[in-house]
Order: structure tokens, then C-alpha cells, then sequence
């Protein structure tokens, strides 16, 4: 008897064999660098062991084990919350004295699998070579260790990289649904919520998607599908607004202590020029280049003198600066280019020390894709900005090309995930200046590479159009 499994299996059955052995057998995962508690807290989650040195507990060594501490968000919204704190409740039920972090990996996994699933199930075409270029090229670049290893650890990426699939493979569903439902829809949205929610530099795309989202009105006439589309669209830019507004005082004097002086002060030709017009004291020009974490600046970072004069400022004044000044700008979209294309960061270990691993050191197990990207591709703004061109160029071709609206509205997901991109670029240099480009471009990296794949994906089916190898069934 022939066995057939669909597709959208297959790559169910691929993923667990590569998620399995790395996340849940002789674990990889990612060290803390610090930015862990305020999310083991959400979870009631604390650390093993409340003697272990500063050296063992960052930057070097993954932790697999944590104890169970108080509940407490402390004012830190986001909706990875959620996720922490229902694999806190699962953990307390599985073992009430240790919560070993492969709980969460495994609600992740679970997730990004269905996300990886309706992506499949919906692209998939009547041809054997696309769809085995669609399988492979998804397991290559979503499955790799740069993106699956944050699903052990408490960094947000995680969640980033599920709904960023996961919103986009729905929207694609939808456009290409013959009969949509109002499930499928809630789910986009659903999904972008969480998206937007995860941290406050994904904030901004919710404007995109509420754009995406409103387009699905036109999809059915009924007031149900419309009255869904109206609500749901008006939910996501209230959470939207909300991640900004909701900010800690303290996150945003951070964020804009890296903005002026290790964005807009750093290699900066005249600090104090930069200063005045920016609207802050000129004494302030000591600090240029220096991030808010360093311990050796001429102030302090939290100087009542500085802290006052940020409050003074915000992100548009910035923004505003960058406007008068496109030359600043590119120098800093330069440096975000020459650091955009690491979807990890190497500086933190991947191995808990019990593995004998040498402090710090990385896995490159499964990691083909993260690995080319970092040695290969390019890593510079013409190589970006030239691939971007490419790809707008092509969809405004097929756009005018296609009538139907569900055709269009497929090319508009692509553009909207274009514009994410796009954002995702931006968005950290102008709100966080050059502090740790190579994680703070993680959206940046999901984007490109899911357009990466839908390029690839595109000049295939050009290919089997042509050469006539299609196929019914």
C-alpha cells in the first residue's frame, strides 16, 4: 500500500525531527544577558541558584533548570507574559520544585510548528518542485539554530519569529481562502496582537498590519465578517499605542540615553552642534559614543541632570534630526547593514556548563542558513537597499498584472511584510541608537529571509510555469 502524507505534514514531521534533538535532548538554548528577570518574573520563575557567580549566571553558560519565585510583571507589558506564565502553571504541575525552561520551548515549538503548517498548507502549488523547494527552504532557514535556540531562554525573539510566520502565513490563507471564515481572521489578528505586544520596537508595525487587516473587509459582504474586521482592526492599534504608552519611565530614559549618545552623538564630527539643536546642554558632549550600561562615563548615566533634560525630548525630535540630516542617517543604516545579517548573538553561550563546554562557546549545530548569512551574504546597505528594489519592483509588476482581489491582496501581504522589514531596520537606530544592533535587527532578519523565501519561491513557480511541469492533484 502507498503511503501519501500531505504536506502540510511533512513539514510538521521535519521540524520535529530538528527540533527535538536540539531544544529537548543535550539542550541548546541562549544565556542570559541580563534582560531574563523581568520576564521570569511574569512566570513566577527564579533562578536555580541564588549563590551562583555573575560569571556562570550571564552571558556564558544556557540555564535549563530555575526554581519558582513571586509573581510580579513590575509595570513590564508584553505579551510574552502570557506564554511564561502559562508554561510557569504547567511547570508547577509537572514538578513544583524546578520549572525546567524545555516547558516553554516546547509551548513555542508547538506554535511554530502550526505556523510552519498553515504556511505549507496554504502556498503549497501542483508541483513537485515547488513544493519541495517550499519544505526545504523553510526547514533550512526557520528551522536553523539562530532562530529555534531563543525558544530556550526568555528572550522575546522567540516570540517574535512564531508570530511573524504565524501573522503572515494567515494572511496569506485568507487571500487565498475561496471561503474565508471568521476564525481564520480572528487568528490573524490574534496573532498580530501578539506580534505588536511582544516588545515596544515591534509597537510601530501595528500601524502595517491594521492596514493589512482592514484590506480583509473586502474579502465578504456578510456584517459579521465586517463588524470582525472593524473590532478586531480597532483592538490591534489600541495594543498598538498601548505598548508605547505603557512603557516604563525607566525603559524609555534607556532608550533614549542610547538614542542622543550612542546614536546620534556616536562618530559624531561636533557633539555639542548636535546637542544644541537636539535641545540638551552642551556639558553633556563628555558622554558622547558611550551606552547607558557602561560603568566608566564622565556622568552617570541616570544623572538627575540628564534624566531631567531627556524628559524634555522624545523620539520625534530624533527622528526629526535624521530628517535635516540624511547624511547622519545613512552612516547610521551603514552600520545597521554591516550588522543586520546575525540572527544570534554570539557573544552568548549556547551550552549549559555541565555540558564541558569552554565558557561562552556557541553551537553551530543545524545552523547552514545563520551560518551563510554571517560569512557569505553581504553586509552592506547597497546589498539591502538593491534586494528591496528588486523584490518592490517585482510586486508592483504582478500587481498591475493581477486583477483579481485575492491575487492583489496576496501581493499586498508581500508588500506589508516588505514594510515590516523595512521598520524593523529603522526603527532600532532612530530608538536605540548603534546598543546591540545585532539583536535589536532580529525583525529585520525575519523579514528579509521570509522574503528571501518568497523570492526564491516566486522564480520557481516562473520556472515551472515555463518549462510545463506542473501538475494536477
Amino acid at each position: 500500500m502507498k503511503l501519501r502524507i500531505r504536506l502540510e505534514w511533512l513539514i510538521v514531521l521535519v521540524a520535529a525531527a530538528v527540533l527535538v534533538p536540539l531544544l529537548f535532548f543535550s539542550p541548546i538554548g541562549v544565556a542570559n544577558n541580563g534582560d531574563f528577570y523581568r520576564m521570569m518574573l511574569a512566570g513566577g520563575i527564579d533562578f536555580a541558584d541564588p549563590d551562583e557567580s555573575n560569571r556562570d549566571k550571564y552571558f556564558g553558560y544556557f540555564h535549563a533548570i530555575y526554581h519558582y519565585g513571586p509573581y510580579s510583571a513590575k509595570h513590564y507589558l508584553s505579551s510574552q507574559i502570557f506564554f511564561v506564565f502559562m508554561a510557569g502553571l504547567i511547570g508547577r504541575v509537572v514538578n513544583s520544585r524546578v520549572f525546567d525552561i524545555r516547558l516553554l520551548a516546547l509551548l513555542y515549538s508547538a506554535l511554530y510548528v502550526a505556523a510552519l503548517y498553515v504556511i505549507v498548507k496554504y502556498n503549497k502549488r501542483r508541483s513537485i518542485l515547488f513544493n519541495a523547494v517550499l519544505v526545504a527552504s523553510l526547514s533550512l532557514v526557520f528551522l536553523d539554530i539562530g532562530y529555534v535556540a531563543y525558544f530556550n531562554s526568555f528572550f522575546g525573539e522567540a516570540v517574535t519569529v512564531i508570530f511573524m510566520l504565524l501573522t503572515f502565513g494567515l494572511a496569506l490563507a485568507l487571500s487565498r481562502s475561496d471561503k474565508p471564515s471568521v476564525w481564520l481572521l480572528t487568528a490573524f489578528f490574534l496573532s498580530a496582537v501578539c506580534l505588536v505586544g511582544t516588545k515596544l520596537q515591534n509597537a510601530p508595525i501595528g500601524l502595517l498590519l491594521v492596514l493589512l487587516g482592514l484590506r480583509f473587509w473586502k474579502l465578504r459582504a456578510d456584517r459579521m465578517w465586517r463588524w470582525t474586521v472593524g473590532i478586531w482592526s480597532a483592538v490591534l492599534l489600541l495594543a498598538s499605542v498601548t505598548m508605547y504608552a505603557a512603557a516604563p519611565n525607566e525603559l524609555k530614559h534607556i532608550n533614549l540615553y542610547q538614542t542622543v549618545f550612542f546614536g546620534v552623538l556616536k562618530d559624531s564630527p561636533d557633539p555639542a552642534a548636535d546637542l544644541r539643536e537636539l535641545g540638551l546642554p552642551e556639558e553633556f558632549k563628555v558622554n558622547a559614543g558611550t551606552n547607558y550600561f557602561q560603568t566608566d562615563t564622565v556622568m552617570k548615566q541616570d544623572d538627575p541632570r540628564i534624566v531631567a533634560a531627556l524628559e524634555g525630548i522624545s523620539h520625534k525630535d530624533v527622528l526629526l534630526y535624521y530628517v535635516k540630516h540624511p547624511d547622519r542617517f545613512i552612516q547610521k543604516l551603514k552600520r545597521g547593514a554591516e550588522n543586520g545579517m546575525s540572527i544570534r548573538p554570539l557573544y552568548l553561550g549556547s551550552y549549559e556548563k555541565e555540558a564541558g563546554k569552554p565558557y561562552g562557546a556557541v553551537s553551530y549545530t543545524y545552523s547552514a542558513w545563520s551560518t551563510f548569512k554571517l560569512k557569505v551574504m553581504p553586509h552592506n546597505l547597497w546589498f539591502d537597499v538593491g534586494f528591496a528594489a528588486v523584490y518592490l519592483l517585482v510586486l508592483m509588476v504582478e500587481y498591475v498584472r493581477h486583477r483579481r482581489l485575492k491575487e492583489r491582496m496576496v501581493v499586498e501581504t508581500l508588500l506589508i511584510l516588505a514594510l515590516v522589514g523595512m521598520f524593523g531596520f529603522a526603527v532600532p537606530l532612530v530608538g536605540d541608537g548603534e546598543a546591540d544592533l545585532g539583536k535589536h535587527l532580529f525583525l529585520f532578519n525575519v523579514s528579509f529571509d521570509m522574503m528571501m523565501i518568497a523570492s526564491v519561491l516566486y522564480i520557481v513557480r516562473l520556472f515551472v510555469k515555463t518549462a510545463g511541469l506542473s501538475r494536477r492533484g
